[in-house]
């Protein structure tokens, strides 16, 4: 409870001015910044239960096309991968999103870096995937495919999967969206680390209550996975993938 007060009192003091973008140009800037509670990543914390700071910047053209970096604190790469040091997640990613009929697509392709110094042996968690999503009114769906010989650390793991299928539902105008989604990640030659995860959401547009407070977002979820506690617990005995209530505050500038 304390780390989940302190990161909602931190959001107060966070003020980040938005880029603005002439209203008839094809190009658009956006960004975003978030305090959340603990940051759980396909059903696995990747903090170790502590609340994380993050944030993203994404410029977008009219044609579909856009690029996008997001970054936050982690604390798996010391804890569980065993770097010697490293606590930050860099992402960079593009791709191309547009329409056909009532289906709307998302293809593209993103880096997970992790700096930091690692011991002689040790596995690089620096990722790369390749991706395709599509959406339908209020479902979607997300393949995401591993590039990298070393997906999230596995050695020999190209060609590692995750299948992510979701439904967000809008409640009328009350600014209340109701979420759920399931997971499914499979790691090339370490099938014992494979896992499926279930999240549960509820989100609040803060802007649907004052004007003061647009763009600002307020989550809570319940998340949890059926990995092994053997393969997914970190050095401080805390078990990664356990389930969990976290709760966000987010705005979009």
């Amino acid at each position: 409870m304390k780390k989940i007060v302190s990161a909602l009192a931190l959001a107060g003091m966070v003020s980040v001015p938005a880029v603005v973008v002439a209203g008839d140009s094809p190009h658009t800037l956006s960004g975003n910044v978030t305090l959340t509670s603990d940051y759980i990543f396909r059903g696995i914390s990747q903090t170790g239960g502590d609340a994380a700071i993050q944030g993203g910047l994404d410029y977008s053209h009219a044609s579909g096309i856009y690029l996008g970096t997001w970054a936050s604190n982690v604390g798996w790469i010391e804890d569980y991968q065993g770097y010697n040091s490293g606590n930050v997640e860099i992402d960079l990613y593009g791709g191309y999103r547009g329409v056909l009929g009532p289906v709307s697509y998302d293809v593209g392709v993103i880096g997970y870096f992790y700096p930091g110094d690692r011991p002689t042996g040790t596995t690089r968690a620096d990722t790369t995937e390749l991706y395709l999503g599509i959406g339908w009114k209020w479902f979607s769906a997300k393949y995401s495919h591993s590039i990298s010989d070393e997906t999230f650390g596995f050695a020999n793991s190209r060609g590692s999967d995750y299948l992510n299928l979701a439904v967000s539902y809008p409640l009328a105008e009350t600014g209340l969206t109701l979420g759920a989604s399931w997971g499914t990640f499979s790691f090339d030659n370490n099938g014992a680390y494979d896992y499926d995860d279930l999240k549960i959401s509820a989100t609040y547009d803060m802007g649907k209550f004052s004007k003061l407070t647009s763009g600002v977002t307020l989550g809570v979820a319940y998340t949890d996975t059926d990995a092994d506690k053997s393969k997914w617990t970190d050095t401080n005995n805390q078990f990664l993938g356990d389930d969990t209530v976290y709760v966000w505050i987010s705005k979009a500038l």
